[in-house]
């Protein structure tokens, strides 16, 4: 799992500050080279070492980086695959809240030693929900906030959405739907374009 959290953190770094960035992180991180592997299996040590390096690299917060790592992986254009992965999961954002428990399966689907953390989603009242997890990193509810945030924005729903920190090694983002349709959301078609 750590070798597609470090290969996100790279398309993360490069596609947003560009490659020279990386380099930077990469070495204060202590690596020798700056390509990670995404099939390969990681280290969790080089994982932590890359979010503080980044971190620092960027002087923002562990938990903003994360969250933007989340976001980027369904707004970027080079991760339209992931987007089209997650739309599938509903037609509103509240049906795909509750498809996330089918999230973990889909995905090996498509990369079989792919292990995502699986996802606990309740009714804490009307239009409210607690989502949590066992992550696979400390601080992985962080980058669930940012792909909540921007599959939100993708459905055009209007949200609030809260990291409530981690207790028993599992962590949890409160989810208060204010306003289902508050914009039309982007464009998505089952079948994908082709030229």
């Amino acid at each position: 799992m750590h070798g597609f959290i470090n290969k996100a953190l790279q398309r993360f770094a490069c596609d947003t500050y560009g490659t020279a960035l990386w380099g930077r992180v990469t070495r204060a991180a202590g690596m020798e080279q700056p390509e990670v592997e995404a099939m390969m299996p990681s280290d969790p040590a080089v994982t932590e070492a890359l979010l503080a390096a980044m971190a620092g690299t960027l002087e923002r917060p562990r938990e903003a980086v994360l969250e933007d790592v989340g976001t980027y992986l369904v707004s970027h254009p080079a991760s339209a695959g992931i987007r089209r992965l997650l739309r599938f999961c509903g037609a509103g954002f509240e049906d795909f809240l509750y498809s996330l428990d089918e999230l973990p399966d889909r995905a090996r689907l498509a990369v079989s030693d792919l292990d995502l953390p699986d996802f606990d989603l309740r009714p804490t009242g009307p239009d409210r929900f607690s989502l949590s997890c066992s992550p696979p990193l400390p601080g992985f509810g962080h980058v669930l906030v940012g792909l909540l945030r921007a599959m939100a924005d993708d459905y055009g729903a209007l949200v609030t959405l809260s990291h409530r920190g981690d207790g028993a090694g599992r962590e949890t983002v409160e989810i208060a739907v204010i306003l289902a349709g508050y914009t039309a959301g982007r464009d998505f078609d089952l079948g994908a374009r082709v030229g």
